[in-house]
């Protein structure tokens, strides 16, 4: 579906993207993961042919988007970081607009708008207007109206952002439906919990660059272990003695503010010794290594504006 292979893109001076090579396969979920300004967006966009690429080779749909950028986007799927929803309209109306931009006729697009409502669960708000929805009603009428020309290809950037727990469960719930009715999706997110539910590959990008990829599984057993020992301490205790003393008791010890993670293949026997050893956090706990244990190592906890 998508092939990129030293695919680069200059704003001026500004390297965003830095020579990467993609490969998105058919009915896939694939991931872009990274910090702000990694190059996930810039890269969705020249997917989406709305950016072209400054070098490097790039295949979407089997097509160049320098000369079939209108193909290409006839046959594509888009939601946006942000809505940009026609908040005047009743959530039917901007269905049945959106849709007549790709020529489709008025009797295909007002059975899809229909189709669409129920997969969105807005049924009982299609005549309402979309000033009057919640956060999570607006972001599934943007991935409703993304699928009005039935897209071969979704592009979700962030599609959860700024939603509650419920409304995000629910869009995983729509967009796992689509995927297994064959729809590709790339989606990009900083919530990396969403990665490991909707992802079978994903992309960790850097600087421009790629620093990992594989499915979420193979991420965590190459950068992470099975589990990890939390050890909170108060904020103002020093706990490079602590950490001296328990360094022998597993490969890898990261130590932050008010805590120290002991990465481990067996959390409850480390966190034994630990107690052993007379060691006295304030708060401790064993839980499963996560994508986010992979993606902090590899780009870092440092703020990225």
């Amino acid at each position: 579906m998508v092939m990129a292979r030293g695919l680069v893109k200059r704003f001026g001076r500004l390297t965003a993207v830095d020579g990467i090579d993609v490969d998105v396969r058919r009915g896939e979920a694939f991931g872009f993961l990274g910090p702000n300004g990694a190059g996930k967006s810039s890269t969705m966009r020249m997917i989406g042919c709305v950016s072209p690429r400054t070098g490097g080779d790039l295949r979407v749909l089997d097509m160049d988007p320098d000369r079939d950028g209108p193909r290409i986007r006839a046959r594509l799927g888009v939601v946006p970081q942000q809505d940009n929803l026609d908040t005047e309209l009743t959530v039917r109306q901007n269905l049945h607009v959106y849709g007549r931009y790709f020529g489709l006729s008025k009797a295909h697009v007002r059975a899809k708008a229909v189709e669409l409502l129920a997969f969105a669960q807005l049924t009982e708000r299609a005549d309402d207007e979309v000033d009057r929805l919640s956060g999570g009603m607006k972001r599934r009428l943007t991935i409703a109206r993304s699928l009005i020309n039935d897209p071969e290809l979704l592009l979700l950037d962030e599609p959860t952002t700024g939603l509650d727990p419920q409304a995000r469960h629910l869009l995983w719930d729509r967009l796992v439906r689509l995927k297994h009715s064959g729809v590709t999706l790339i989606i990009t997110s900083h919530y990396m919990d969403e990665a490991e539910q909707l992802c079978d590959r994903v992309v960790v990008m850097d600087a421009g660059r790629i620093a990992a990829e594989g499915s979420p599984a193979e991420l965590i057993g190459r950068y992470s272990t099975k589990e990890v020992v939390e050890l909170r301490f108060r904020p103002d205790e020093d706990t490079t003695a602590v950490e001296d003393r328990l360094r022998d008791l597993t490969d890898r010890i990261e130590a932050l503010p008010d805590r120290l993670l002991l990465y481990t293949t067996d959390g409850e026997a480390v966190l034994g010794a630990v107690h052993t050893r007379g060691v006295r956090p304030v708060k401790s706990l064993v839980r499963r290594s996560t994508l986010e244990d992979v993606f902090l190592r590899l780009t870092g906890r440092g703020l990225v504006d």
